[in-house]
């Protein structure tokens, strides 16, 4: 086997493995695509390799379509409300940089070392792409995010377990009706037969359970078929309505109504009356769902809506964004009319646009090439920072000329984790031959920095949310898991929780505070 084709099967391998190390899940916690960097430290060091274009193809793809993915919601977070909770984001991940720099000093370590620490306790790999591509080849950045990974997962969740004591809540219990057993936050759908007298004539925003349980009223059933509810709907004795909402609230909206429908047999007419159609135009960004009357003008109902990959069934009160995927049902006029009011019906996979795409990628190219000269320094973005930066500006705009800034959600998804084994891969394995070597040198300091670098900035956190931006927990729990970017974190929060404010807290800041770690990481290794 030749040395190049050795390489490839490793490549290959690496990932695999990676893949399914980060599958395996204890008490809610895995690693996810991350677990791709640890079988690949133990690949280097026992003296495998792989090809350097992959990391370069991997780090460029990845940011690309973060930027992508960010662009939408970036530049909206400072326009409309949340600025507590930019406020929140934004001094936790400057005090864990300054943390970072300060373990740094004490310790004499590296500075590839020290960003590493820093991506890996915020669990960055947007941080770890940025340093990687500012360090030689020889870096020991990877050793130091494999280090303090786990650490960084494993703090924010038992964190979170804790901030009921830190952070008192006196609205309502954190927990559900179910004491401390986690709660089934899945959105499902429920068939209910209406026989309460005393919701007779009115219509689901008269009714305090919906907004409550934020559940929404997706058809109605209609001579034995579901159809979209009229401008005019309102409840009656004998209906049968087809209920949306998270697993664990259907019950207290079914309890209200009637009864739920058993054994009964329905078949959604989706193509003709259910559109995915994404936020892109200004009649309804920074618009709440009870602003805009959707149901009177269009005969629209929002069952769904997912920002930055999080769905939830949205309330009355719910503000669009730009980027907002929704789901609308309704009648076929009525949900075309919205779609060109909206904005516009998400494309399939298959529509993906590869030239854009392609070109969007060689632009990022150059721009991360350009150096912008401040006296007698002379700084680039790089291939971590130059496709960054193309991506959230076409993200945000939408297109620049016949470069389109949109990609379906699969696509962006798939090239994405693509595009993070590949860099992961080779940043892993090309660390790998000095991990035992850098864990004899610094011993046990190395984790107790890590450590540190973790516990100060949700302690920063948790200050700023209780004395100064005075969040509720709730909002606080979201903030504080998106600053810390720790999906693990949010999981425990979801799993904990019978509202929806901790996903859309995650959702606004997550965003920011991938794009701060990634300008943050190479600004640590520029002052060491």
């Amino acid at each position: 086997m030749s040395e190049s084709t050795e390489e490839i099967v490793t490549l290959f391998g690496v990932i695999c493995l990676g893949l399914m190390l980060g599958r395996i899940t204890w008490r809610g916690i895995s690693l996810g695509t991350s677990g791709v960097v640890f079988v690949a430290l133990a690949a280097g060091h026992l003296g495998y390799a792989v090809p350097q274009t992959a990391g370069t193809v991997g780090i460029v793809l990845f940011v690309y379509c973060l930027g992508i993915g960010a662009g939408p919601s970036f530049l909206g977070m400072f326009l409309q409300r949340g600025r507590s909770l930019i406020m929140l984001a934004v001094c936790m991940i400057i005090s864990a940089g300054l943390i970072a720099w300060g373990v740094a000093e004490m310790l004499g370590l590296s500075p590839g070392l020290a960003a590493g620490l820093f991506a890996g306790a915020l669990t960055s790999t947007p941080a770890l792409a940025a340093a990687s591509e500012r360090l030689p080849l020889d870096t020991e950045v990877a050793v130091g995010f494999g280090i303090a990974y786990p650490f960084g997962v494993v703090g924010v969740v038992l964190f979170i377990n804790i901030l009921p004591r830190l952070l008192p809540d006196r609205s309502r219990s954190t927990h559900g009706t179910n004491g401390n057993t986690p709660l089934d936050r899945s959105i499902t759908r429920v068939l209910v037969d209406v026989t309460n007298p005393n919701v007779a004539g009115k219509r689901s925003r008269d009714l305090a359970i919906f907004a409550k349980a934020n559940c929404q009223i997706s058809r109605v059933m209609v001579n034995d078929k579901l159809q979209p509810p009229p401008a005019s709907f309102q409840l009656e004795t004998g209906q049968r309505i087809l209920v949306v909402g998270a697993q664990c609230h259907i019950p207290e909206v079914v309890e209200v109504l009637g009864q739920e429908c058993q054994d009964v047999d329905y078949v959604l007419d989706v193509e003709r009356q259910h559109r995915r159609v994404v936020v892109t135009s200004k009649n309804v960004i920074g618009q709440s769902l009870k602003q805009l009357h959707l149901l009177s003008k269009f005969g629209v109902t929002i069952s769904r809506i997912t920002r930055q990959d999080v769905e939830f069934v949205p309330s009355p009160s719910e503000i669009l964004q730009s980027g907002d995927a929704l789901t609308a049902v309704g009648e076929l006029r009525g949900l075309e009319q919205f779609v060109e009011f909206a904005g516009h019906r998400e494309r399939t996979l298959e529509e993906t646009d590869l030239i854009s795409l392609l070109l969007g990628l060689t632009l990022g190219i150059l721009v991360g090439h350009v150096n912008f000269a401040f006296g007698t320094l002379s700084v680039s973005l790089g291939l971590a920072g130059g496709p960054l930066l193309v991506g959230l500006v076409l993200g945000h705009m939408g297109h620049i000329g016949p470069i389109a800034g949109w990609m379906p959600r699969a696509a962006r998804f798939l090239l994405s984790e693509i595009g993070l084994s590949l860099f992961l891969a080779q940043a892993g394995a090309q660390a790998g031959g000095q991990l035992f070597s850098v864990i004899q040198r610094y011993g046990v300091v190395l984790p107790l920095g890590a450590v540190i670098i973790v516990i100060v900035p949700l302690a920063v956190g948790v200050l700023l949310a209780k004395y100064v931006c005075r969040l509720g927990r709730l909002e606080a729990a979201g903030g504080i898991c998106g600053a810390m970017t720790s999906t693990p974190g949010l999981g425990a929060v979801t799993s904990m929780v019978d509202s929806s404010i901790p996903s859309t807290s995650y959702a606004a800041v997550y965003p920011l505070a991938l794009i701060l770690m990634t300008i943050l990481a190479p600004v640590l290794i520029s002052q060491l």
